[in-house]
C-alpha cells in the first residue's frame, strides 16, 4: 500500500503547496489531472475557480473542458453560491480556492447554499494548515474545525498524491457536498497508486505496533510513518492509522486501534483544538476507554510568516519533530 521512497528533490514556486518535502516520488498537480480524465468521461462535470485556476491545479480541467470551466474572480461566497446554483441543474460542480477564503469568508454559503440543499458541490481547499508562509491570511490552520460542524459536509484531509487522485474520482460520485484539502504542484507519492483505495469514512491501518499509536491525517500521515520506522530503530513498536476521512470520522476504526496500543498520538497540520486530536478525544471518551493522548498540531494563535520548513519545526509538523514529542511520551508517559 505505501509507494517506496526515492532520491527525487522537491522543488517550490510561489502558489505552490510548501509542505516540508522527503525523498519520496512525486506526481505533479494529481488533482487537476484527475477532474481532467473525469471531465473526459462524464459531461455533468463542471469547475469552478475564484481567480486562483492556476495556484489550485484545476488548469488541466480548464484545457481540456473549457466550456465547462468558469472563473468568478475574487468573490469566494459568489464562488460558492454560483455553484450551488450549478449543481441545481444536475452537474457535479468542482470549486477551488485557498482553504481559508473557502472555510471563513464562504463558510455561510456553504453551510446554507450548498449543505442545507445537499448539492453536489465539492470544494476544493488550497494551502492547508502550515504549508504557507503566508502568515494567518492565508494559512487555513482552523478549517478542519469549522467545517466538521456543518450537517452533512463531507470533510477530507489527503494524505498525497495518490489520495487526491482517488478522492477526486470518489467524491465526483457521492451525492452531497465535500470539503477537501489541497495539495498541489509536485506532491509527494506516500501511496501505492496501483493498491491503494480510498472510501470515504474508512481509515486504515498503515503499520502494526503496541507501544505508541499515531492517528493521523492529512500530510503528517507521511512524517507518521517516517517517524514510526526511525523509531523503530529506537527499539519502540510504532503503529499508525491514516484517517483521511475528519467526517464522517471512522469511530470504530480508532477505538479498536486504540484498544491494540499502550497510548495514543493524533497528528494533524491544524490546530490541535477542534481536528483530529479533538474528534479522537471525543471517540475515547463516548466509549469509556482511558487512553493517554499526546496532541500534536498547531497551538490556538496566528502563525508568524516565514520560511514553511522553519515555520514547521518549530511548531512540531516536522518528521523530527514528531519523534522527539513520541520519545518523549513513551520516557515520560505525559499527555499533551
Amino acid at each position: 500500500m505505501i509507494a517506496p521512497a526515492t532520491e527525487t528533490g522537491r522543488t517550490l514556486a510561489m502558489g505552490e503547496n510548501e509542505a516540508v518535502g522527503g525523498t519520496r516520488a512525486e506526481v505533479g498537480a494529481p488533482f487537476g489531472h484527475a477532474l481532467a480524465a473525469l471531465g473526459r468521461q462524464r459531461d455533468n462535470i463542471v469547475g469552478l475557480t475564484a481567480d486562483l485556476g492556476k495556484y489550485t491545479d484545476i488548469h488541466p480541467f480548464r484545457d481540456v473542458c473549457p466550456d465547462r470551466f468558469f472563473n468568478v474572480g475574487m468573490a469566494e461566497q459568489n464562488l460558492v453560491a454560483v455553484a450551488a446554483g450549478i449543481a441545481r441543474t444536475g452537474n457535479v460542480v468542482f470549486a477551488t480556492t485557498y482553504g481559508v477564503f473557502a472555510s471563513r469568508r464562504a463558510f455561510d454559503f456553504v453551510a446554507i447554499a450548498c449543505a442545507h440543499s445537499n448539492l453536489n458541490v465539492k470544494i476544493i481547499a488550497g494551502l492547508p494548515g502550515l504549508t504557507t508562509g503566508y502568515g494567518g491570511t492565508h494559512q487555513a490552520i482552523e478549517d478542519l474545525a469549522l467545517m466538521r460542524m456543518i450537517p452533512g459536509l463531507v470533510v477530507i484531509d489527503p494524505c498525497d498524491a495518490t489520495e487526491i487522485a482517488a478522492a477526486t474520482r470518489v467524491i465526483a460520485d457521492h451525492q452531497g457536498p465535500v470539503y477537501m484539502r489541497l495539495l498541489r504542484g509536485k506532491v509527494p507519492v506516500v501511496f501505492d497508486p496501483a493498491t491503494y483505495r480510498f472510501e470515504i469514512g474508512k481509515a486504515q491501518r498503515l503499520r502494526a505496533g503496541g507501544d505508541i499509536g499515531i492517528i493521523s491525517t492529512g500530510t503528517m500521515t507521511e512524517r507518521a510513518i517516517d517517524a514510526a520506522m526511525a523509531l523503530e530503530h529506537k527499539g519502540i513498536s510504532v503503529a499508525v492509522l491514516h484517517v483521511p476521512t475528519i467526517k464522517p470520522f471512522d469511530a470504530a476504526a480508532v477505538i479498536e486501534f486504540a484498544s491494540s496500543v499502550g497510548q495514543l498520538v493524533s497528528a494533524e497540520n491544524h490546530v490541535a483544538v477542534g481536528g483530529l486530536g479533538s474528534l479522537i478525544a471525543e471517540t475515547l471518551f463516548n466509549a469509556g476507554m482511558p487512553k493517554r493522548l499526546t496532541r500534536i498540531g498547531l497551538p490556538d494563535r496566528y502563525i508568524e510568516c516565514g520560511s514553511v520548513p522553519v515555520l514547521q519545526d518549530t511548531y512540531g509538523l516536522t518528521t523530527a519533530r514528531v519523534i522527539e514529542t513520541i520519545y518523549a511520551a513513551v520516557r515520560g508517559g505525559r499527555p499533551g
